[in-house]
Formats: structure tokens, C-alpha cells, sequence
């Protein structure tokens, strides 16, 4: 039923868009108006719907407001060390009517995790990020960071994971961000994860599973199993089962599951619908880099779903996402072709900002408070495959994956 109360929620800001030749600005306490450059005149009212706007919340961490010699109003970025005449809270107004507030958000393709979390205040937050030492996962934390939040990158190059931490911190030297070792292709190493984690007797608002591997010849983890499954799915369901008590003495609180689009081109079921295993971490026989990607990334949906059914009385509520087409990132890197096919397609691809910004808006989202199971792909709600949406597989799996962490760590996996 959560799921369906979203879609009550507006997705188009179409009549808010200004005709030509007109320019949004703001005063220095924060009002709305517009600038005719055609006839040279301004106004108070927007001129097609005839509203009064003003901003919403404070200028974003970094941001600066001053005043030229003329009396305008300029906005400095220190951060990225830069001045604009543009508000950067234009994204976020409010209508002058205090018995009718309407608030605007722009958020499609092209929207970055930056733009979803301006005006936002995050101090107090706690926020684990897997795979985040680069690529989306590197922008995720960082956005999260630069918006007050204390920051965990889990990951497993500790080397790379520490010059991520240095390079927010040149950003802004007061992020709250640190580093912790989390290898996914042994349950053990989750284990320790979740053990150091607990130890730090901090609270955990947020959960992003964003790491993966793609295009990885077949191999086995020492844990037994097909690495690309193990490392995409097994490793953040038991992740996400160690952390379930601390995430929900913290609500509310968000988990989030970096899917992809590919899980509609694979299947996890046999001809008698019962969950095949052999497809989950087949033999070298049986094994296909690209469909074992696609698999993993359909296990993300149904952990998903699962996951939320199951925490959602709780105060837990999870969503997955798909960060964007041909995302050039290091995913890639096992695999010569795909690097080439990135390479050739790098013009046509989201930033690594614009590939976060999904994760971060179903992490963040005020509008998302208490609402999960549901699939996003640029910031907006769309459904995935059939068999993404079966509770009947989502339940076999959730099993299934029990199974095989008690199968390698006996009782010691709880």
C-alpha cells in the first residue's frame, strides 16, 4: 500500500518554466523575481502563473551570499570556486501562501546528487556507502559528506578508499568521512565489517549497497560461490542482516540497492518455477560474464522488495535504483570490449554526479519518508520486470541466500 501513495506525488514543474526572454533571481532576504530582458522590466509575480515564490532552507555547505557594488545579489561557490548571479536554492521555492505551500523540484536525467540534497542539512546522519571509492559510489558518499553527514566508504582496496576520503576532505576539510575494509567476495570480511561497525556505537541511517563487478571471467570466491553473484548480492544481504537491529533502532532509515536495467534480460526460475540455484552460481560450464551480471542485478530488485516487506513495519524502508545508461565508470575494467564500447559512448553517458543522483534521491527524498519497494530510474518511480515484481521468488531467494551463509559460517553467520 506505500508503494501505491507515490503516485499521488507530482512529477512535472512544466508550468513553473519561464517564456523566453525572462530570468529568475532572487533578493538578498531571499524573495523571487523576475527579470524581463526583452522589455527591460521586473517583476514580483512569475509571469505565467502569476505566483509569488520565495526560497526554501539555506544556501548549500560551500555557498556564500554577497552583495556588488551595484547592489546585486551574487552567490559564491568556494567549493568549486566559482560566482554566480543564480541562486543555487532556485531549484527549491515555495508559493506565498502559507495555507497552500507548494514546494518544486527539477529532478530528471540530468539532475545530479548535488542538486538533490542542496539546501539540505545532514549533520547527525550516519551514511555507509559499499564500493565508494570511486565512480557513483565515490560521488554518493561525497555528497552525503558535503552535506554534513558522517560518511563510511566500505570497501575493499583500503589503498583507493583512502585517497577517496582525502580527496572529500580537500573539498571541504570539515566532512565527517572515513574508510573501512569491506570485501564482499568473503563473508567473513562482511562479518568483521559489521563487528567494527558495531563497535563504533554509532546509529546507521542510511545503507547504499552500490558495489559490484562486471564482466568477470568465472571464478570462485573463497566462500565457494560464483564471484559476480556473491560479490553483487550474497555479500550485501548478509551486510544488510548484520546491520538490521542498528538500522532499525535508527529509524528511520533507508537502505538502498544499485540495480541496473539489465535485470530485465535474464531469469532465475526453471521450467517448474522454483528458484534454480545453478543460474545463481553456475559451473564454468554454464557461465556467461554478461548474464551473470544481469542475474545479480535482478537479485538486487527481489532483496529489495523482500527487504522492505520484511522492515517496513520496523521503520526500515528500501528501494533499488538504476544510476543510468552506459555509466563510464570502473565497472569495466575486467573486460577490454566494454571498455572500448565505454570509451566509444562516453559523449552520450551521465556524469558520475548524474549517475548518483537516483541513489541519493531514494536515500534522501523528504517525499520517499516511509515508502519502499519500489524500483527508480532517474529519480522517478518505473516498474521493472515481472519477475523483479514476484514476492513468491523474492521470498525463495531471501531463503535461499540464508541458506548459503549458514551452509559457510554455521551459527557463527547470525
Amino acid at each position: 500500500m506505500a508503494a501505491l501513495r507515490y503516485a499521488g506525488l507530482d512529477d512535472t514543474d512544466s508550468e513553473d518554466e519561464l517564456p523566453p526572454g525572462w530570468e529568475e533571481r532572487t533578493t538578498k532576504d531571499g524573495w523571487v523575481y523576475y527579470a524581463n530582458h526583452t522589455e527591460e522590466k521586473t517583476q514580483w509575480e512569475h509571469p505565467k502563473t502569476g505566483k509569488r515564490k520565495r526560497v526554501a532552507g539555506d544556501l548549500p555547505y560551500g555557498w556564500e551570499q554577497e552583495t556588488d557594488e551595484n547592489g546585486q545579489v551574487f552567490f559564491v561557490d568556494h567549493i568549486n570556486k566559482r560566482t554566480t548571479y543564480l541562486d543555487p536554492r532556485l531549484a527549491f521555492t515555495v508559493d506565498d501562501n502559507p495555507t497552500k505551500p507548494a514546494t518544486r523540484q527539477r529532478y530528471d536525467s540530468s539532475t545530479t546528487a548535488m542538486d538533490i540534497l542542496q539546501g539540505r542539512d545532514f549533520t547527525g546522519k550516519v551514511v555507509v556507502v559499499t564500493g565508494a571509492n570511486s565512480g557513483i559510489g565515490f560521488e554518493t558518499a561525497k555528497s552525503f559528506a558535503l552535506h554534513g553527514a558522517h560518511v563510511i566508504l566500505a570497501c575493499r582496496n583500503m589503498t583507493r578508499a583512502s585517497e577517496a576520503v582525502s580527496r572529500i576532505l580537500e573539498e571541504w576539510h570539515k566532512a565527517k568521512v572515513e574508510a573501512m575494509t569491506l570485501d564482499l567476495a568473503l563473508l567473513r570480511s562482511v562479518q568483521h565489517f559489521a563487528e567494527a561497525f558495531k563497535a563504533k556505537n554509532v546509529p546507521l541511517h542510511v545503507l547504499v549497497c552500490n558495489a559490484a563487478v562486471f564482466g568477470l571471467p568465472w571464478s570462485l570466491t573463497k566462500d565457494g560461490l560464483e564471484t559476480t553473484f556473491q560479490v553483487n548480492h550474497l555479500g550485501h544481504f548478509y551486510l544488510v542482516q548484520l546491520l538490521q537491529d542498528i538500522l532499525c533502532r535508527s529509524a528511520p532509515a533507508r537502505v538502498v540497492l544499485v540495480s541496473s536495467e539489465s535485470h530485465r534480460f535474464t531469469d532465475i526460475n526453471d521450467t517448474s518455477g522454483n528458484l534454480d540455484f545453478s543460474c545463481l552460481s553456475p559451473s564454468r560450464n554454464d557461465y556467461w560474464a554478461m548474464l551473470a551480471y544481469n542475474r545479480s542485478k535482478l537479485c538486487n530488485i527481489l532483496f529489495s522488495n523482500e527487504l522492505h516487506r520484511r522492515l517496513s513495519p520496523r521503520g526500515v524502508t528500501c528501494n533499488a535504483v538504476h544510476p543510468g545508461n552506459m555509466m563510464y565508470s570502473s565497472l569495466h575494467r575486467s573486460w577490454w570490449a566494454w571498455t572500448l564500447l565505454f570509451t566509444l559512448a562516453r559523449p552520450f553517458t551521465k556524469s558520475m554526479q548524474q549517475g548518483a543522483a537516483t541513489t541519493v534521491y531514494c536515500a534522501a527524498a523528504p517525499e520517499l519518508e516511509g515508502l519502499g519497494g519500489m524500483y527508480f530510474n532517474n529519480c522517478y518511480r518505473c516498474v521493472p520486470s515481472a519477475q523483479a515484481q514476484s514476492q513468491e521468488t523474492a521470498r525463495a531467494l531471501w531463503e535461499l541466500s540464508e541458506r548459503l551463509v549458514q551452509d559457510r559460517l554455521g551459527s557463527a553467520s547470525g
